[in-house]
């Protein structure tokens, strides 16, 4: 019952935290990391300790998943070299960097395990980079790079973590170059075939499922037997699940209903809300237990944290500068992708932030050394730490002023709805030839009302280029229709009151009321 009771409570405070931001404008993952912070110095406040295997095998994957599933994979494609380089390039870049870093202050040790922090503070997060990114209002191409960038790059720091830290453990002196490619080979092409057999496999049970609840409880067990199913044979579960959901999430249209997928599309955002919001409160509530195991003398301890934190800051814009424009020397490359203003760098360069997976890496740093040698475990944890926090304080909450301040030409509205109306036009074309064909196996007043369904919503299309202050006729039929909604609803549950219709009745005439005003409103509101 204490157990969840804490639960409960970090849940609370999650939602809590999440609502205060959104009424505050802020960053929900920043505010909640330093809810957490403040929590965390309160006597009596339930504490928790992070599990590594918790966070990495089940809390990450649900929402690597849930990303992936809306990344898109044309746009994934097509920025395939930017996100590559940052999230291979980089990370091995950063870990090598940080590494050096800390071996120079710290000489004594193995630089197989210095470089194993590296690999920990390396890659910024993927909870972190998609709800920044989004709630900034980023370019579209930044955003796809950005959160393509965090799908993979927990891959890249995984495998290196763990190259180093068997270099760092092994009794018979470290590890050869065929044990590195063994491991790479393994974690990567293990991960991409276990991910390509869990769309097939998934896809095809999406495909036979017919019953909406029955489709999302697949939905749910789909990340989890894909990490377990890589795992066991040793390669890469984050790799896995990101194949298996942007294959999954690519196919969705042809392997649901349109049920499962609006009930789906529900529930995931409601556990994304859930879990990010948890982990970035568990981040912040981690301060005692990562001070706990500290005994370093204040000014070194100050000095390598600065330093370590100056390292990571500034091995991404050395690596970002050169990544974007280094390729276009090449004709060819210059030709299909032009060079961006240097605004694209810096806002790329500043969205590093840190999270969970690094403090996750970070716990699982092994006990001791080769020969069972005791080294600063605790204070390379504290660096992980104070990595995460800093990050996510200060790029998290400057990367807004920064974006606006840099003044980033903004996906162009008119564009995208002239290029959407122009598609709607094709599909209320094929929709026309269709009930063409079909028109005389249904009375007229049927066929009618389809046609009038169908010219609103090619209207609807239209209309949306037009902007301005003026109400559209979708908008003032949205609002009457609102108006008449709100009436219809008040009857029914009059009748229901009054013992005139069961209970049941009333259920089913407002989910379809409830649905049609979803819809309203989604049309109202693009």
């Amino acid at each position: 019952m204490e157990a969840l009771f804490e639960v409960v409570v970090f849940l609370a405070v999650a939602t809590f935290g999440a609502a205060l931001a959104r009424r505050l404008g802020l960053l929900a993952p920043i505010l909640l990391v330093v809810i957490g912070l403040g929590l965390s110095f309160l006597p009596g406040f339930p504490l928790v300790r992070l599990d590594p295997d918790l966070v990495l095998v089940g809390i990450l994957p649900p929402l690597l998943y849930v990303a992936a599933l809306d990344t898109s994979v044309p746009a994934f494609r097509l920025n395939l070299r930017p996100i590559l380089l940052l999230a291979v390039g980089l990370v091995i870049f950063t870990a090598f960097v940080v590494g050096t870093v800390v071996h120079l202050f710290l000489p004594e040790l193995p630089y197989a395990i210095c470089l194993a922090l590296g690999a920990v503070v390396a890659p910024p997060d993927a909870v972190a980079a998609t709800a920044v990114a989004r709630r900034v209002g980023l370019p579209r191409r930044i955003v796809t790079i950005l959160e393509g960038e965090s799908l993979l790059n927990d891959a890249t720091a995984l495998v290196l973590l763990r190259v180093a830290v068997a270099a760092a453990t092994a009794s018979t002196g470290g590890v050869g170059f065929g044990y590195v490619a063994e491991e790479v080979l393994v974690a990567t092409g293990g991960g991409v075939l276990v991910g390509l057999l869990g769309v097939l496999v998934f896809g095809y049970l999406h495909r036979r499922t017919t019953d909406a609840l029955l489709d999302n409880a697949l939905s749910l067990i789909v990340p989890f037997a894909v990490v377990f199913a890589a795992e066991e044979i040793h390669a890469s579960g984050v790799v896995a699940v990101v194949v298996t959901g942007l294959g999954i999430g690519h196919k969705m249209p042809l392997l649901m209903s349109a049920a499962s997928r609006l009930q789906i599309g529900a529930f995931w955002r409601l556990a994304r809300f859930l879990l990010e919001g948890l982990v970035f409160l568990l981040v912040g509530l981690q301060l005692p237990e990562v001070v706990r195991d500290l005994d370093e003398p204040v000014g070194f301890l100050a000095g390598i944290t600065a330093a370590v934190l100056v390292a990571v800051f500034l091995t991404r814009f050395a690596w970002v500068f050169p990544a974007t424009y280094l390729a276009r020397l090449v004709p060819r490359v210059r030709r299909r992708d032009p060079s961006p203003s240097a605004r694209v760098p810096i806002v790329v360069g500043w969205a590093g932030m840190r999270g969970v997976v690094t403090l996750a890496a970070a716990l699982g740093l092994p006990l001791t050394l080769a020969g069972g040698r005791p080294y600063e475990r605790g204070l390379f944890i504290w660096l992980a730490f104070a990595v995460i926090v800093a990050t996510l304080v200060v790029q998290g909450a400057t990367l807004p002023a920064v974006a606006r301040r840099l003044k980033l030409p903004p996906d162009d509205p008119v564009r995208d709805a002239l290029s959407a109306a122009a598609v709607q036009q094709q599909a209320s074309r094929a929709a026309r030839e269709r009930l063409d064909a079909l028109a005389g196996t249904v009375p007229e007043a049927v066929a009618e009302r389809a046609r009038e369904v169908l010219r609103s919503r090619t209207n609807l299309a239209w209309e949306r280029l037009g902007g301005g202050e003026r109400e559209t006729p979708s908008q003032a039929y949205a609002r009457l229709r609102q108006e008449m909604i709100d009436a219809e609803r008040e009857v029914f549950r009059a009748a229901r009151d009054d013992g005139r219709i069961p209970e049941d009745a009333l259920v089913r005439a407002y989910r379809d009321l409830d649905l049609e005003e979803s819809l309203l409103r989604r049309e109202t509101e693009e």
